[in-house]
């Protein structure tokens, strides 16, 4: 199915994003975006009911929204219509579109970065990488879209939504855990610094400011318990190893 018209549901840090990359990467694909904090203008902000017409809709809405949302837009998504979930979590997202959504034409992906890391790269889009753990689309459709995301430089990588969550739980969230740690605790750059300092800094303020996603992780992804567990019995370890003797 030839793909005219994208909705996105949101208009939040990745939402405009997302519009941003739409129209640099595909600009003949118009865009609709409806959000509660934008008033209607007929050019950009359209209602729900229109925005949810488009070939695709994107729902780019916190993880916590995201279930109420979906409930909200389904009266008004036609059946031609594939709905778009790009949240950070997947078991959770996944189960509430199986459920609610079972007879309609889904994708569950994640896209693996944001605004911050495309704009470190200038606009590259080569090596950044596009998770998709479900789909209820047509076999040829779904390698149409894999072909156009490919030709944009993305990695395509298909896996469980449980494997998706186990990964992101040892990597997002523990990077996100330790920068919440590091700001909290007040440390900063210095003029000395170390090169791995200096490495540990950037990852801390790419996350710092991500508190409520952070919190949604954690809420939402039933891995992130385990791996708070691990981490702190280990630094229970590495502080009983600083006392002894030798």
């Amino acid at each position: 199915m030839p793909l005219k018209s994208i909705g996105i549901i949101g208009y939040g840090a990745f939402g405009s994003f997302l519009h941003e990359l739409i129209g640099r990467l595909a600009p003949q694909i118009d865009v609709r975006v409806f959000s509660t904090r934008h008033k209607l203008d007929g050019k950009t902000f359209f209602s729900r009911e229109n925005v949810c017409t488009a070939d695709a809709v994107v729902l780019a809405v916190p993880i916590h929204a995201f279930e109420e949302t979906l409930r909200q837009i389904l009266p008004f998504v036609p059946e031609h219509s594939v709905i778009v979930d790009v949240a950070t979590v997947k078991m959770h997202t996944t189960n509430l579109l199986r459920s609610l959504a079972e007879n309609r034409s889904y994708l569950a992906t994640h896209p693996m970065f944001g605004p911050r890391s495309f704009s470190k790269r200038e606009g590259n889009a080569k090596g950044l990488r596009i998770v998709v753990t479900d789909h209820t689309l047509p076999e040829e459709d779904f390698a149409v879209l894999r072909s156009f995301l490919t030709s944009c430089g993305f990695d395509v990588i298909e896996t469980t939504s449980e494997k998706h969550d186990l990964h992101i739980a040892e990597t997002l969230f523990l990077t996100h855990f330790l920068g919440q740690a590091v700001t909290r605790s007040g440390f900063t750059r210095t003029e000395i610094d170390s090169v791995s300092f200096g490495l540990l800094m950037d990852a801390v303020e790419s996350v710092k400011n991500d508190t409520k996603l952070f919190r949604d992780v954690f809420r939402f992804n039933p891995y992130c318990q385990k791996t708070l567990e691990r981490l702190l019995a280990a630094g229970r370890e590495v502080r009983a190893d600083l006392k002894r003797d030798s």
